[in-house]
């Protein structure tokens, strides 16, 4: 991560502060107590080899289709490398004042994630939990390291990443076939949604005091979007899986995330930019087409491919 501390990057910070703390008294009065423990089916779990001398994991105890038990795994790790993230967040915005209360309201809840969702998988046995520990401690050992030049990046990219976190968590539990799960799945996701709209609303805030850095931040990162996830081993080749079965894709992150993100901050219809505010915003139409004709070509190829798999053998 390459961080801009001097004196521009502390004024932007010292002139969010009120924006930072009305947006978290919002928070706070929208945030809904919930607890991990009630999300897990303890009446169905039972002991697993080790100490307790149970019985091992095998692949046909798991109810979830493969592409599902991927999307569980590449979700359960990115929020496992918490961390991470709250390093990340505390060394750009700070740990005092009103950005110090956010930082750790939002770390807070969101340690409420991996717990919940591993003890789900744990009790189920939907996942391999050897597997699982093993990815989990090259994915925290590797870490997480943030590559956004600026503040109004850094804003401009948790904006971005919480929105498709809430997408990519609720579309997980609407395709694993069990009540509990998207139930879980969905509570995670509403945290997600007031985190980004934590965030949204601070780049707005970000938009109307200089619009230019903002919309040329926010061009640079939507055009060079990668996941947090991006760091999980394997995470290329379960993403490919993820996407074909339509849990998360191109055109997901297009028509869900982007576009709804677009609209509501005005970005395509403000006449407030100057000329590299104007030049960020053709940079950001020229990717939405792009993403568009990427989109349906690969939703073409996994359709030509499901088509291949569903022919009866010869």
């Amino acid at each position: 991560m390459t961080l801009h501390t001097g004196r521009r990057a502390d004024h932007l910070l010292a002139e969010l502060e009120p924006s930072v703390a009305r947006l978290l008294d919002r928070h706070l009065g929208a945030a809904r107590e919930w607890m991990p423990h009630t999300y897990t089916p303890w009446s169905k779990a039972t002991d697993y080899d080790g100490p307790l001398d149970g019985q091992p994991w095998q692949p046909e105890q798991s109810a979830l289709p493969p592409a599902v038990r991927d999307a569980f795994i590449v979700n359960l790790l990115a929020e496992d490398n918490l961390p991470s993230y709250h390093f990340e967040i505390a060394t750009r915005f700070g740990r005092d004042g009103a950005w110090g209360a956010w930082i750790h309201r939002w770390t807070a809840e969101e340690a409420r994630h991996a717990e919940a969702l591993r003890s789900y998988l744990h009790a189920s046995r939907a996942i391999d939990p050897v597997e699982l520990e093993r990815l989990r401690m090259r994915t925290v050992q590797s870490g997480y390291a943030g590559v956004q030049p600026s503040i109004a990046h850094g804003i401009a990219y948790v904006t971005v990443q919480e929105l498709a976190n809430r997408e990519a968590h609720r579309n997980t539990g609407a395709a694993c076939g069990d009540r509990l799960g998207e139930q879980l799945t969905a509570r995670i996701a509403a945290d997600e949604n007031l985190h980004m709209l934590f965030y949204r609303d601070l780049l707005a805030d970000t938009i109307e005091l200089t619009p230019d850095t903002a919309v040329t931040a926010l061009a640079d990162v939507i055009c060079g979007f990668q996941m947090a996830s991006a760091v999980i081993p394997g995470f290329q080749q379960r993403a490919q899986r993820i996407a074909a079965a339509g849990i998360y894709d191109l055109g997901i992150h297009r028509e869900q995330v982007l576009l709804p993100l677009l609209r509501t901050l005005r970005i395509m219809t403000r006449t407030d930019l100057g000329p590299t505010g104007e030049q960020a915003r053709d940079r950001i139409g020229h990717h939405l087409e792009h993403l568009a004709t990427r989109a349906e070509r690969f939703s073409r190829l996994y359709r030509r491919l499901q088509a291949v798999h569903a022919r009866p053998a010869p």
